[in-house]
Protein backbone atom coordinates (compact mmCIF):
# COMPACT_ATOMS: atom_id res chain seq x y z
CA UNK A 1 0.00 0.00 0.00
CA UNK A 2 1.20 3.09 -1.17
CA UNK A 3 1.81 6.08 1.43
CA UNK A 4 -0.84 8.34 -0.89
CA UNK A 5 -3.14 6.06 -1.24
CA UNK A 6 -3.27 4.52 2.55
CA UNK A 7 -5.61 7.36 4.01
CA UNK A 8 -8.84 6.00 1.95
CA UNK A 9 -7.91 2.56 3.45
CA UNK A 10 -8.06 3.80 6.53
CA UNK A 11 -10.70 5.79 6.32
CA UNK A 12 -13.27 2.74 5.36
CA UNK A 13 -13.51 1.94 8.91
CA UNK A 14 -15.56 4.19 11.10
CA UNK A 15 -15.64 5.20 14.76
CA UNK A 16 -18.39 7.79 15.63
CA UNK A 17 -18.53 9.02 12.06
CA UNK A 18 -14.51 9.37 12.03
CA UNK A 19 -11.62 6.93 11.57
CA UNK A 20 -10.93 5.10 14.76
CA UNK A 21 -7.29 6.28 14.27
CA UNK A 22 -8.36 9.84 15.32
CA UNK A 23 -9.57 8.25 18.36
CA UNK A 24 -6.18 7.09 19.14
CA UNK A 25 -4.38 9.52 18.58
CA UNK A 26 -6.97 11.94 20.71
CA UNK A 27 -7.20 8.92 23.78
CA UNK A 28 -3.15 8.87 23.75
CA UNK A 29 -2.82 13.17 23.67
CA UNK A 30 -5.86 13.19 26.25
CA UNK A 31 -3.58 10.92 28.56
CA UNK A 32 -0.92 13.08 28.15
CA UNK A 33 -2.84 16.54 28.29
CA UNK A 34 -4.11 14.80 31.98
CA UNK A 35 -0.75 14.17 33.20
CA UNK A 36 0.72 17.36 32.00
CA UNK A 37 -1.86 19.77 32.92
CA UNK A 38 -2.19 17.43 36.28
CA UNK A 39 1.22 18.51 37.39
CA UNK A 40 0.91 22.09 35.97
CA UNK A 41 -1.94 22.75 37.70
CA UNK A 42 0.22 21.62 40.89
CA UNK A 43 3.68 23.40 40.12
CA UNK A 44 2.95 27.17 41.45
CA UNK A 45 1.62 25.83 44.62
CA UNK A 46 3.96 23.21 45.28
CA UNK A 47 6.87 25.79 44.80
CA UNK A 48 5.50 28.72 46.89
CA UNK A 49 3.92 26.59 49.69
CA UNK A 50 5.93 23.24 50.09
CA UNK A 51 9.23 24.34 48.92
CA UNK A 52 8.71 27.70 49.91
CA UNK A 53 10.09 29.66 46.79
CA UNK A 54 9.03 33.58 46.23
CA UNK A 55 6.50 33.99 43.91
CA UNK A 56 8.84 35.46 41.11
CA UNK A 57 10.92 32.94 41.42
CA UNK A 58 8.22 30.40 41.29
CA UNK A 59 6.96 31.97 38.71
CA UNK A 60 10.28 32.35 36.31
CA UNK A 61 10.77 28.40 36.69
CA UNK A 62 6.87 27.90 35.84
CA UNK A 63 7.54 30.11 32.85
CA UNK A 64 10.97 28.24 32.21
CA UNK A 65 9.64 25.20 32.33
CA UNK A 66 6.21 25.58 30.35
CA UNK A 67 8.60 27.60 27.58
CA UNK A 68 11.31 24.92 27.52
CA UNK A 69 8.48 22.19 27.03
CA UNK A 70 7.66 23.75 24.43
CA UNK A 71 11.16 24.61 22.91
CA UNK A 72 12.26 20.60 22.53
CA UNK A 73 9.80 19.85 19.77
CA UNK A 74 11.82 21.53 17.60
CA UNK A 75 14.56 19.28 18.04
CA UNK A 76 12.21 16.97 18.53
CA UNK A 77 9.99 17.51 15.24
CA UNK A 78 13.15 17.37 12.55
CA UNK A 79 14.63 13.90 14.87
CA UNK A 80 10.60 12.53 14.12
CA UNK A 81 11.12 13.65 10.46
CA UNK A 82 14.61 12.43 9.47
CA UNK A 83 15.39 9.46 11.82
CA UNK A 84 13.07 8.51 13.90
CA UNK A 85 9.66 8.37 12.77
CA UNK A 86 6.68 9.57 14.31
CA UNK A 87 6.08 6.26 15.91
CA UNK A 88 8.92 5.66 17.44
CA UNK A 89 8.73 9.20 18.52
CA UNK A 90 6.17 9.33 20.09
CA UNK A 91 6.58 5.76 21.99
CA UNK A 92 9.99 7.20 23.41
CA UNK A 93 9.44 10.01 24.54
CA UNK A 94 5.83 9.15 26.38
CA UNK A 95 8.11 6.75 28.24
CA UNK A 96 10.68 9.47 29.29
CA UNK A 97 7.71 11.70 30.31
CA UNK A 98 6.40 9.07 32.54
CA UNK A 99 9.86 8.73 34.53
CA UNK A 100 9.79 12.62 34.91
CA UNK A 101 6.17 12.27 36.16
CA UNK A 102 7.37 9.99 39.24
CA UNK A 103 11.06 11.65 39.76
CA UNK A 104 8.32 14.81 40.97
CA UNK A 105 7.94 12.02 44.26
CA UNK A 106 11.49 13.64 45.27
CA UNK A 107 11.67 17.55 45.84
CA UNK A 108 15.51 17.39 45.78
CA UNK A 109 14.65 16.07 41.99
CA UNK A 110 12.47 18.95 40.98
CA UNK A 111 15.04 20.48 37.85
CA UNK A 112 15.77 16.69 36.95
CA UNK A 113 12.43 15.94 36.43
CA UNK A 114 11.31 18.55 34.85
CA UNK A 115 14.24 18.53 32.45
CA UNK A 116 13.19 14.96 31.63
CA UNK A 117 9.17 15.65 31.09
CA UNK A 118 10.26 18.31 28.63
CA UNK A 119 12.75 16.32 26.79
CA UNK A 120 10.48 13.47 26.12
CA UNK A 121 7.94 16.21 25.10
CA UNK A 122 9.97 17.24 22.19
CA UNK A 123 9.51 13.68 20.71
CA UNK A 124 5.77 13.23 21.69
CA UNK A 125 4.12 16.54 21.13
CA UNK A 126 5.20 16.89 17.35
CA UNK A 127 5.01 13.71 16.38
CA UNK A 128 1.40 12.86 17.51
CA UNK A 129 -1.19 15.37 16.14
CA UNK A 130 1.05 14.88 12.59
CA UNK A 131 -0.60 11.94 11.93
CA UNK A 132 -4.13 13.14 12.03
CA UNK A 133 -3.78 14.68 8.27
CA UNK A 134 -2.96 11.02 6.87
CA UNK A 135 -5.57 9.59 8.52
CA UNK A 136 -8.01 11.25 5.77
CA UNK A 137 -8.18 11.27 1.80
CA UNK A 138 -7.66 15.21 0.74
CA UNK A 139 -11.50 14.80 -0.47
CA UNK A 140 -12.69 13.20 2.88
CA UNK A 141 -15.50 16.08 4.19
CA UNK A 142 -14.60 14.87 7.45
CA UNK A 143 -10.99 16.14 7.24
CA UNK A 144 -12.21 20.04 7.74
CA UNK A 145 -13.10 19.29 11.20
CA UNK A 146 -11.04 16.90 12.24
CA UNK A 147 -8.59 18.92 14.83
CA UNK A 148 -11.68 20.45 16.19
CA UNK A 149 -12.85 16.58 17.17
CA UNK A 150 -9.34 16.42 18.23
CA UNK A 151 -9.13 19.39 20.40
CA UNK A 152 -12.46 18.46 22.22
CA UNK A 153 -11.00 14.77 22.90
CA UNK A 154 -7.93 15.93 24.54
CA UNK A 155 -9.51 18.71 26.81
CA UNK A 156 -11.06 15.47 28.54
CA UNK A 157 -7.69 15.34 29.94
CA UNK A 158 -6.90 18.94 30.91
CA UNK A 159 -10.69 18.71 32.57
CA UNK A 160 -9.88 15.89 34.86
CA UNK A 161 -6.68 17.04 35.54
CA UNK A 162 -7.34 19.07 37.96
CA UNK A 163 -10.17 17.46 39.15
CA UNK A 164 -7.89 14.23 39.81
CA UNK A 165 -4.38 15.44 40.61
CA UNK A 166 -5.60 18.89 42.07
CA UNK A 167 -7.68 17.15 44.18
CA UNK A 168 -5.19 14.66 45.58
CA UNK A 169 -2.53 17.10 45.47
CA UNK A 170 -3.91 19.74 47.41
CA UNK A 171 -6.32 17.82 49.68
CA UNK A 172 -3.84 14.69 50.21
CA UNK A 173 -0.15 15.48 49.75
CA UNK A 174 1.58 16.98 46.61
CA UNK A 175 3.18 13.91 45.72
CA UNK A 176 0.08 11.85 45.15
CA UNK A 177 -1.01 14.69 42.40
CA UNK A 178 2.63 14.41 40.95
CA UNK A 179 2.23 10.12 41.21
CA UNK A 180 -1.56 10.25 39.32
CA UNK A 181 0.28 12.69 36.23
CA UNK A 182 2.53 9.58 36.15
CA UNK A 183 -0.12 7.03 35.70
CA UNK A 184 -1.54 9.00 33.67
CA UNK A 185 0.96 9.04 31.00
CA UNK A 186 1.81 5.53 31.07
CA UNK A 187 -1.78 4.82 30.62
CA UNK A 188 -1.35 7.42 26.84
CA UNK A 189 1.62 5.22 26.16
CA UNK A 190 -0.38 2.29 26.45
CA UNK A 191 -3.32 3.48 24.25
CA UNK A 192 -1.09 4.29 21.41
CA UNK A 193 0.88 0.95 21.29
CA UNK A 194 -1.82 -1.33 21.41
CA UNK A 195 -3.92 1.29 18.98
CA UNK A 196 -1.31 1.45 16.38
CA UNK A 197 -3.01 -1.05 14.18
CA UNK A 198 -5.28 1.91 13.14
CA UNK A 199 -2.43 4.30 12.75
CA UNK A 200 -1.65 5.77 9.45
CA UNK A 201 1.81 4.35 7.65
CA UNK A 202 5.10 6.18 8.05
CA UNK A 203 5.61 9.04 5.42
CA UNK A 204 9.14 9.58 3.63
CA UNK A 205 12.03 11.43 4.88
CA UNK A 206 12.68 14.29 3.19
CA UNK A 207 15.12 12.75 1.20
CA UNK A 208 12.71 10.41 -0.03
CA UNK A 209 9.64 13.09 -1.40
CA UNK A 210 8.92 12.79 -5.16
CA UNK A 211 10.25 15.29 -7.36
CA UNK A 212 6.48 15.97 -8.23
CA UNK A 213 5.49 16.32 -4.47
CA UNK A 214 8.05 19.21 -3.89
CA UNK A 215 7.18 22.45 -3.60
CA UNK A 216 7.87 25.24 -6.26
CA UNK A 217 10.58 27.53 -4.05
CA UNK A 218 7.72 30.72 -4.45
CA UNK A 219 5.13 29.04 -2.87
CA UNK A 220 7.49 27.64 -0.27
CA UNK A 221 8.51 30.84 0.74
CA UNK A 222 4.73 32.22 0.93
CA UNK A 223 4.15 29.70 2.62
CA UNK A 224 6.78 29.85 5.49
CA UNK A 225 6.19 33.73 5.90
CA UNK A 226 3.29 32.83 6.20
CA UNK A 227 3.30 30.62 9.45
CA UNK A 228 6.25 32.60 10.37
CA UNK A 229 4.25 35.52 10.82
CA UNK A 230 1.22 33.49 12.35
CA UNK A 231 3.42 31.89 14.87
CA UNK A 232 4.66 35.03 16.29
CA UNK A 233 1.26 36.50 16.76
CA UNK A 234 0.40 33.56 18.67
CA UNK A 235 3.60 34.48 20.87
CA UNK A 236 2.73 37.65 21.81
CA UNK A 237 -0.94 36.11 22.61
CA UNK A 238 0.20 33.50 24.51
CA UNK A 239 1.83 36.14 26.95
CA UNK A 240 -1.56 36.90 28.23
CA UNK A 241 -3.30 33.54 27.50
CA UNK A 242 -0.52 31.68 29.87
CA UNK A 243 -1.71 33.73 32.52
CA UNK A 244 -4.31 30.94 32.98
CA UNK A 245 -2.42 28.53 35.02
CA UNK A 246 0.18 31.37 36.81
CA UNK A 247 -1.16 34.58 38.07
CA UNK A 248 -4.69 33.66 37.67
CA UNK A 249 -3.96 30.61 39.65
CA UNK A 250 -2.56 33.32 42.17
CA UNK A 251 -5.62 35.35 42.32
CA UNK A 252 -7.49 32.35 42.82
CA UNK A 253 -6.06 32.10 46.09
CA UNK A 254 -5.16 35.56 47.55
CA UNK A 255 -7.92 37.83 45.40
CA UNK A 256 -11.14 35.49 45.12
CA UNK A 257 -14.02 34.56 47.53
CA UNK A 258 -14.32 30.91 46.96
CA UNK A 259 -17.26 30.34 49.55
CA UNK A 260 -20.42 28.24 47.78
CA UNK A 261 -22.40 28.21 50.77
CA UNK A 262 -20.49 26.25 53.63
CA UNK A 263 -18.34 24.54 51.21
CA UNK A 264 -14.85 26.37 49.73
CA UNK A 265 -14.73 25.67 46.17
CA UNK A 266 -11.17 24.63 46.31
CA UNK A 267 -8.61 26.84 43.91
CA UNK A 268 -7.46 23.61 41.39
CA UNK A 269 -10.86 23.23 40.72
CA UNK A 270 -11.55 26.45 38.71
CA UNK A 271 -8.46 24.82 36.28
CA UNK A 272 -11.26 22.38 35.06
CA UNK A 273 -13.66 24.97 33.86
CA UNK A 274 -11.42 25.95 31.26
CA UNK A 275 -11.43 22.04 28.93
CA UNK A 276 -15.14 21.84 30.65
CA UNK A 277 -16.19 25.04 28.72
CA UNK A 278 -14.45 23.57 25.63
CA UNK A 279 -16.15 20.31 25.35
CA UNK A 280 -19.39 22.42 25.70
CA UNK A 281 -18.82 25.16 23.12
CA UNK A 282 -17.01 23.56 20.36
CA UNK A 283 -19.69 21.77 19.19
CA UNK A 284 -21.61 25.30 18.77
CA UNK A 285 -18.98 26.95 17.13
CA UNK A 286 -18.59 24.61 14.77
CA UNK A 287 -22.15 24.74 13.49
CA UNK A 288 -22.07 28.42 13.60
CA UNK A 289 -18.73 28.16 11.04
CA UNK A 290 -20.11 25.58 8.96
CA UNK A 291 -23.48 27.89 8.62
CA UNK A 292 -21.83 30.60 7.93
CA UNK A 293 -19.47 28.11 5.36
CA UNK A 294 -22.51 26.82 3.45
CA UNK A 295 -23.29 30.90 2.99
CA UNK A 296 -20.10 31.50 2.27
CA UNK A 297 -19.78 33.88 5.46
CA UNK A 298 -17.16 31.87 7.24
CA UNK A 299 -14.23 33.95 8.71
CA UNK A 300 -10.92 33.04 7.09
CA UNK A 301 -8.33 31.67 9.72
CA UNK A 302 -5.91 34.40 10.22
CA UNK A 303 -9.97 36.34 11.16
CA UNK A 304 -11.10 34.01 13.50
CA UNK A 305 -7.49 33.83 15.32
CA UNK A 306 -7.79 37.41 15.35
CA UNK A 307 -11.55 37.80 16.55
CA UNK A 308 -10.02 34.94 19.52
CA UNK A 309 -7.41 37.32 20.45
CA UNK A 310 -9.54 40.43 21.29
CA UNK A 311 -12.40 38.10 23.31
CA UNK A 312 -9.33 37.31 25.43
CA UNK A 313 -8.36 41.19 25.72
CA UNK A 314 -11.96 41.50 27.12
CA UNK A 315 -11.67 38.51 29.56
CA UNK A 316 -8.80 40.27 31.23
CA UNK A 317 -10.19 43.73 31.02
CA UNK A 318 -13.54 42.35 33.00
CA UNK A 319 -11.21 41.42 35.47
CA UNK A 320 -9.00 44.39 35.44
CA UNK A 321 -12.87 46.19 36.39
CA UNK A 322 -14.04 43.81 39.09
CA UNK A 323 -10.63 43.26 40.78
CA UNK A 324 -10.46 47.55 41.34
CA UNK A 325 -14.34 47.68 42.48
CA UNK A 326 -13.86 44.54 44.34
CA UNK A 327 -11.00 45.44 46.79
CA UNK A 328 -9.21 41.99 46.84
CA UNK A 329 -12.39 40.18 47.56
CA UNK A 330 -14.10 39.57 44.39
CA UNK A 331 -16.26 36.93 44.38
CA UNK A 332 -15.81 33.33 42.47
CA UNK A 333 -18.52 33.79 39.86
CA UNK A 334 -16.51 36.39 38.19
CA UNK A 335 -13.39 33.72 37.52
CA UNK A 336 -15.84 31.42 35.82
CA UNK A 337 -17.08 34.43 33.89
CA UNK A 338 -14.15 34.82 33.03
CA UNK A 339 -13.21 31.29 31.97
CA UNK A 340 -15.99 31.62 29.86
CA UNK A 341 -14.95 34.62 27.87
CA UNK A 342 -11.23 33.58 27.77
CA UNK A 343 -12.16 29.45 26.38
CA UNK A 344 -14.21 31.20 23.22
CA UNK A 345 -11.43 33.26 22.78
CA UNK A 346 -9.15 30.16 22.96
CA UNK A 347 -11.68 27.93 20.46
CA UNK A 348 -10.88 30.97 17.54
CA UNK A 349 -7.23 31.10 17.75
CA UNK A 350 -5.37 27.83 19.18
CA UNK A 351 -7.31 24.78 17.45
CA UNK A 352 -7.78 27.19 14.30
CA UNK A 353 -3.73 27.79 14.12
CA UNK A 354 -3.16 24.30 15.08
CA UNK A 355 -4.91 23.03 11.75
CA UNK A 356 -3.92 25.72 9.68
CA UNK A 357 0.36 24.22 10.26
CA UNK A 358 -0.86 20.66 9.99
CA UNK A 359 -2.32 21.43 6.17
CA UNK A 360 0.21 24.37 5.19
CA UNK A 361 3.27 21.25 6.43
CA UNK A 362 5.85 20.86 3.05
CA UNK A 363 5.99 16.83 2.15
CA UNK A 364 8.24 15.60 4.64
CA UNK A 365 8.49 17.65 7.42
CA UNK A 366 5.30 17.19 9.06
CA UNK A 367 6.62 16.93 12.66
CA UNK A 368 8.90 19.60 11.81
CA UNK A 369 5.94 22.01 10.88
CA UNK A 370 3.60 21.09 14.18
CA UNK A 371 6.93 21.81 15.98
CA UNK A 372 6.83 25.19 14.47
CA UNK A 373 3.30 25.82 15.60
CA UNK A 374 4.32 24.72 19.25
CA UNK A 375 7.32 26.61 19.00
CA UNK A 376 4.96 29.73 19.41
CA UNK A 377 4.28 28.67 22.81
CA UNK A 378 7.70 28.51 23.86
CA UNK A 379 8.20 32.04 23.49
CA UNK A 380 4.86 33.00 24.46
CA UNK A 381 5.69 30.89 27.57
CA UNK A 382 9.06 33.16 28.46
CA UNK A 383 7.47 36.27 27.60
CA UNK A 384 4.03 35.13 30.17
CA UNK A 385 6.64 33.98 32.84
CA UNK A 386 8.85 37.77 32.38
CA UNK A 387 5.24 39.57 32.26
CA UNK A 388 4.30 37.51 35.55
CA UNK A 389 7.12 39.06 37.56
CA UNK A 390 4.99 42.52 37.45
CA UNK A 391 2.00 40.62 39.43
CA UNK A 392 3.57 41.29 42.49
CA UNK A 393 5.20 44.73 41.17
CA UNK A 394 1.52 46.36 40.49
CA UNK A 395 -1.81 46.20 41.64
CA UNK A 396 -3.56 43.06 40.35
CA UNK A 397 -6.42 45.57 38.31
CA UNK A 398 -3.42 47.29 36.37
CA UNK A 399 -2.12 43.62 35.76
CA UNK A 400 -4.76 42.33 34.33
CA UNK A 401 -5.47 46.01 32.04
CA UNK A 402 -1.95 45.08 30.87
CA UNK A 403 -2.23 41.59 29.35
CA UNK A 404 -5.56 42.47 28.01
CA UNK A 405 -3.44 45.11 25.82
CA UNK A 406 -1.12 42.63 25.32
CA UNK A 407 -4.05 40.49 23.78
CA UNK A 408 -5.07 43.61 21.70
CA UNK A 409 -1.68 43.57 20.00
CA UNK A 410 -1.72 39.76 19.04
CA UNK A 411 -4.95 40.64 17.49
CA UNK A 412 -4.56 43.84 15.17
CA UNK A 413 -1.69 41.66 14.27
CA UNK A 414 -3.32 38.78 13.28
CA UNK A 415 -5.71 41.39 11.50
CA UNK A 416 -3.00 42.71 9.41
CA UNK A 417 -1.73 39.07 8.53
CA UNK A 418 -4.93 37.97 6.81
CA UNK A 419 -4.34 38.93 3.46
CA UNK A 420 -1.08 37.14 3.05
CA UNK A 421 -2.29 33.87 5.36
CA UNK A 422 -5.26 33.92 2.79
CA UNK A 423 -2.88 33.82 -0.48
CA UNK A 424 -0.93 30.52 1.14
CA UNK A 425 -4.23 28.86 1.43
CA UNK A 426 -4.93 29.49 -1.90
CA UNK A 427 -1.88 28.02 -2.85
CA UNK A 428 -2.36 25.02 -1.01
CA UNK A 429 -5.44 24.34 -2.07
CA UNK A 430 -4.39 24.13 -5.41
CA UNK A 431 -1.82 22.26 -4.97
CA UNK A 432 -3.74 19.62 -3.20
CA UNK A 433 -6.35 19.40 -6.04
CA UNK A 434 -3.41 18.91 -8.17
CA UNK A 435 -1.99 15.88 -5.69
CA UNK A 436 -5.77 14.61 -5.75
CA UNK A 437 -5.90 14.80 -9.55
CA UNK A 438 -2.63 12.81 -9.24
CA UNK A 439 -4.01 9.80 -7.00
CA UNK A 440 -7.39 9.65 -9.38
CA UNK A 441 -4.54 8.63 -12.18
CA UNK A 442 -2.99 5.46 -10.25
Amino acid sequence: MSVLSAPRAIARSHWFNQPPGLAILFLTQMWEIFSYYGMRTLLVYYMTKQLLFGQQHASLVYGVYVATFYFTPIVGGVISDRWLGRRRSVIIGAAIMSIGHFLMASEALLYFALAAIALGNGLFLPSLPSQIDDLYAKDDPRRGSAYNFYYVGINVGGLLAPLVCGTLGELYGWHWGFGAAGIGMLLGLLIYMFGSRWLPPERPKPKDVAPSERMPRDAMRRRVLALLGIGLCVMVFRGAYEQSGNTIALWADVGLDRAAGAFTIPMTWFQALNPLLVIFLTPLLVMRWTKQAGSGREPSPAKKMAMGAFVVASAFAMLACVDASAAGHAHWSWLAGFFLLFTVGELFILPIGLGLFARLAPAGHAATTIAAWYFASFGGNLLAGALGTLWSAMGHAAFFGVMAGVAVLAGCLLRLLDPAVARAEAANGHGADQRQAELATH
